[in-house]
C-alpha cells in the first residue's frame, strides 16, 4: 500500500478553462496538478486527449468529489475500483476525498458534515479501510468545512483526529477550511492546528472564501487567497513542515498568470519555512 505523497512543492487545481492555458505554455507552470477523479476518468476525444497530454508532463494528485464516505448508503465499490483503474493508468499515487457525505438514493451535490460522534467514527473508519484495501494505496481525508453540526458529541478536531487513526489513513489539511470553520464556529485556528497529528498531514490546501457577514464565511474556491489563510499558513508549516500546498480556484477563474502569481507565493512560504527548520537543525 503507498504510503507516501507521489506529489512535492506547489501544485494547482486542473480545471477545464485551464487545460488550453497550461498545454500551451513551455516547461511546467506548477510542480503538480490535482483533479477530481471522476470529471475525467470517463472523459475521451480531445479533452481527453489534453488530459493525458498534462499526466505526461505533470505529476498529478487525486482529490474525489463522490467517494461519500459518511453517507448512509453501502459503499460504492464498483465506483472505487473505477477510481483505482484510473489511478493505475496515470500512474497517480495520491488519493484523497473530503470527510463528509454527499449521496444516499443519489447525489446531493454538496458536502454535508457527517455526525461527530463515536459511532460515526467506527463507521467511517470501517469505510476508509476497504476502500485503502481496493485502492491499494493509503488515502487523505480532507477537514470539511461546515455551517451547522449534526452532532456534538466529540468537537470536530476529536472528530478528525479519530477517523484518521482509527482508519490508519492521512490527512489532508486544508488551511482555508481551518480559517473559515475557526471564524463560523469560534475556535482559535491555531490551538486546532496544535491538536493534529503531524504524522497524519500528508499535504495541504489553500483558497479563497466568500465574506457573508463578520461572523460568517463561505467556503467558495471563487477568490484570491486572502492574508490571514497565507499567514495561517506558514504557522502550519512551522507546526508541519514543509509539506506540498495545493492552491484550489473553481470558478471566478482569473488569467492563469494571475493563479501562477499565487503558486509563486506559496513556493516562496515554503521556502522560507525550509530555511527556518534548516536553521532550528543546525
Amino acid at each position: 500500500m503507498t504510503a507516501v505523497a507521489g506529489v512535492r512543492g506547489a501544485g494547482l487545481g486542473l480545471r477545464r478553462a485551464l487545460l488550453a492555458p497550461l498545454g500551451e505554455r513551455r516547461g511546467a507552470c506548477a510542480d503538480f496538478l490535482e483533479v477530481a477523479p471522476e470529471n475525467w476518468m470517463r472523459i475521451g476525444g480531445r479533452l481527453g486527449r489534453q488530459f493525458r497530454a498534462l499526466t505526461e508532463r505533470y505529476a498529478f494528485a487525486t482529490h474525489g468529489l463522490s467517494l461519500s464516505i459518511g453517507a448512509p448508503a453501502p459503499l460504492d465499490e464498483a465506483f472505487v475500483r473505477e477510481i483505482k483503474a484510473f489511478l493505475d493508468l496515470h500512474g497517480i499515487a495520491d488519493y484523497t476525498e473530503h470527510l463528509t457525505w454527499c449521496s444516499d438514493d443519489g447525489h446531493l451535490y454538496d458536502l454535508m458534515p457527517i455526525p461527530f460522534t463515536e459511532a460515526a467514527v467506527d463507521y467511517v473508519a470501517a469505510r476508509v479501510r476497504r476502500v485503502q484495501d481496493i485502492l491499494e494505496r493509503r488515502i487523505a481525508l480532507e477537514n470539511a468545512s461546515y455551517y451547522a453540526p449534526l452532532a456534538t458529541e466529540l468537537s470536530e478536531i476529536e472528530f478528525i483526529k479519530a477517523v484518521v487513526e482509527r482508519a490508519d489513513c492521512d490527512l489532508l489539511l486544508d488551511v482555508n477550511n481551518v480559517y473559515v470553520n475557526s471564524i463560523n464556529h469560534r475556535y482559535d485556528p491555531l490551538r486546532f492546528l496544535d491538536a493534529l497529528p503531524r504524522e497524519r498531514v500528508r499535504y495541504m490546501h489553500i483558497a479563497g472564501h466568500y465574506v457573508e457577514a463578520e461572523d460568517l464565511r463561505v467556503d467558495t474556491h471563487g477568490a484570491s487567497v486572502i492574508d490571514p489563510v497565507w499567514t495561517l499558513l506558514q504557522e502550519a508549516y512551522a507546526r508541519f513542515g514543509v509539506r506540498p500546498t495545493l492552491l484550489e480556484r473553481d470558478f471566478n477563474i482569473p488569467p492563469l498568470d494571475t493563479l501562477l502569481g499565487e503558486i509563486d507565493h506559496i513556493r516562496s512560504l515554503q521556502a522560507q519555512a525550509g530555511q527556518a527548520g534548516r536553521a532550528v537543525n543546525a
